[in-house]
């Protein structure tokens, strides 16, 4: 399978919901769906502010113990950034669908299986707040997320942005790491070993792609064969919306 080396969405793709998306990037597609605010279940009622329900489907068989990890990790992050407290007493609903996922790829004559729940979390999280954006929920920030592996190479450590499978596998360290549109870190997921330094290194790399305007000044940091960051995720999801709004306006 060819990984995307450049993210690609689609807003609104889906007539039956309030708002909904579809992105690609680094080998996962995911499509997103949102309705709300709508009646919730008096049991789930909040006086105060909406609630939030996130549901996470795999490609393939029903969701477990991995799906449901995602669920709260993107339900804290995304009740963050939604005015929960404009529609108290109501229900907030995001679907995601994971459609495509990267393949599983070879180490020592051994299929590498998903060891891990952390890799495809930025698809989701993009996917995620493209779908709130579509269906015109007000929100305190935008987001965007990227996801990092620290791997030996000989006496050198180095840092992968975006990694394979096999990638992950093989690596010290993995990391995910969410900005808000305000440059500030509002989600760190980590797991494997690493030292506060290493741990820095993969923090700036990530800001340089989430916000490569705030970490023009940083100071050097591990990089993955010497290639930048050029993937400017913010600016993406700023286009990829004024390319959309261009399209519906464009009748007038």
């Amino acid at each position: 399978m060819t990984v995307n080396t450049e993210p690609e969405a689609l807003i609104s793709p889906l007539q039956s919901a309030d708002g909904s998306a579809t992105f690609s990037y680094a080998g996962y597609t995911v499509v997103g769906a949102v309705n709300g605010p709508i009646e919730v279940q008096r049991r789930d009622e909040l006086p105060e502010e909406a609630a939030v329900d996130v549901i996470v489907r795999p490609a393939a068989g029903v969701g477990g113990t991995r799906e449901r990890h995602l669920e709260s990790l993107i339900q804290s992050t995304l009740r963050q950034i939604i005015l929960v407290n404009n529609f108290p007493r109501t229900l907030i609903q995001v679907i995601l669908q994971v459609t495509t996922a990267p393949e599983n790829e070879y180490v020592n004559a051994k299929v590498v299986q998903a060891s891990s729940n952390l890799p495809i979390l930025p698809a989701l999280l993009q996917t995620a707040v493209l779908s709130l954006l579509s269906a015109a929920l007000p929100l305190r920030t935008t987001l965007t997320s990227t996801s990092l592996a620290i791997i030996v190479d000989g006496q050198s450590k180095k840092v992968v942005l975006n990694p394979s499978p096999r990638e992950i596998e093989a690596s010290q360290s993995f990391h995910v790491f969410s900005f808000t549109s305000q440059d500030e870190l509002i989600l760190v997921e980590s797991e494997g070993s690493f030292t506060m330094k290493e741990w820095d290194d993969a923090y700036a790399a990530a800001q340089r792609q989430c916000c490569p305007d705030a970490a023009t000044n940083d100071g050097d940091a591990l990089m993955d064969d010497g290639s930048p960051a050029d993937t400017n995720l913010k600016q993406f999801t700023r286009s990829t919306l004024e390319d959309k709004i261009a399209s519906e306006l464009h009748w007038k």
